[in-house]
């Protein structure tokens, strides 16, 4: 039976993730719509509390001039899901996300630890179930700069043509948005409580190191479409982070630098530090291949010869970004993670691609998830 997930903040950076990724498993999840109005009427809020078996309490402020303006807002959402949660007898299990800050003298941290015992202290009064996760730093794709962490910020400045500056170069306990995600999960997954769980971070990093590899990052790829060795997974997911913060629309189609004498033309189509596999393709005119978004592969598509249009949607907007290439100037668009694409023969003779992505095709971990453009 289909569990029914209820995510407050569901459109925020850590929410976003978990809806879209909860999406992937329709037959397993069936997602409760949240909307932030909800909290200021009683009505809707209690309807929405009423249909779920879990809710994810992820809405909070982080940032604001006044940090007594973060406690007092983080307070109130907490008071107004107990509410409602006793208004409907709700037997739903609650998770609700608290902060490696809780043990820090800040009022953000100390919002988040009376918070968590707030619903834990709901929980045993009620005969409720409740898991308070303490996380760690989470960065990913989408996160704000100068809000959710200090790499959305970093990413956001190197792809701006700013500089960014290290306020204090301290080791940091990091998780990747996608890891926490599945964390989460899991923890749905088991049904079991616990009003105190310390989230496991995924790395401890430097952040001098971090922001190292990210200007290593803007020298090779944003700069000369070269991909960076990526030797552990969490460059691997630094990389698909910072890949999300330029200026897509203005940066595609990149065209390739052409050598031509009498014998033809020569065009290096990529040079990477990492392996993976590289396909040719023909597609006869009027045919579109794709439809699809990956959650960590990179890859890149590359017009050798005749007209394409390449596609891309973020799966969570409507938006449709057009790329349009000709093999006369070849030219590449890579494929950011969380974008559906696709690419079409535009013209009268047959299309000459070459495909590469980071990683052989693995069926058992295909990471291809088809959705039309």
């Amino acid at each position: 039976m289909k569990k029914k997930i209820g995510i407050t903040g569901q459109n925020g950076f850590v929410g976003s993730h978990l809806y879209n990724t909860l999406g992937l498993q329709p037959d397993k999840f069936e997602r409760i719509h949240f909307e932030r109005e909800f909290f200021d009427n009683q009505e809707k809020f209690d309807e929405f509390v009423g249909q779920c078996d879990v809710i994810i309490h992820l809405a909070a402020m982080n940032r604001h001039h006044d940090p007594q303006v973060i406690y007092n807002n983080n307070i109130d959402l907490v008071k107004k899901l107990i509410l409602s949660l006793e208004k409907t007898k709700s037997k739903a299990h609650v998770l609700f996300s608290s902060s490696s800050q809780e043990e820090k003298d800040n009022l953000y941290g100390q919002s988040k630890k009376d918070g968590r015992e707030l619903l834990a202290n709901w929980a045993e009064k009620s005969g409720g179930k409740f898991t308070g996760l303490i996380i760690p730093n989470v960065f990913g794709p989408f996160g704000k700069p100068n809000y959710n962490s200090f790499i959305a910020t970093f990413c956001y400045k190197l792809t701006h043509g700013e500089t960014p500056i290290i306020d204090n170069d301290g080791e940091v306990k990091l998780i990747y948005v996608g890891e926490l995600v599945q964390e989460i999960i899991s923890q749905i997954d088991s049904e079991k409580t616990n009003t105190l769980y310390e989230v496991p971070n995924t790395s401890i990093n430097k952040v001098s190191e971090v922001l190292q590899k990210l200007e290593h990052y803007k020298k090779l790829y944003l700069d000369n479409g070269e991909i960076p060795t990526l030797e552990t997974r969490f460059d691997l997911n630094l990389f698909n982070t910072f890949r999300c913060y330029f200026d897509i629309k203005n940066h595609y189609p990149v065209k390739f630098t052409q050598h031509t004498d009498p014998r033809g033309a020569f065009v290096e189509v990529i040079r990477l530090g990492v392996g993976g596999q590289c396909s040719f393709s023909t597609t006869v005119p009027g045919i579109t291949r794709g439809n699809h978004f990956h959650t960590r592969k990179i890859e890149r598509f590359a017009v050798i010869k005749g007209k394409a249009l390449i596609q891309l949607r973020k799966i969570d907007t409507d938006e449709v970004l057009d790329f349009y290439l000709n093999g006369n100037e070849p030219a590449y668009v890579d494929m950011p993670i969380w974008y559906t694409h696709n690419i079409k023969n535009i013209g009268e003779e047959e299309l000459y691609t070459i495909f590469w992505i980071n990683e052989p095709f693995n069926p058992e971990d295909a990471d291809t998830y088809f959705v039309e453009v």
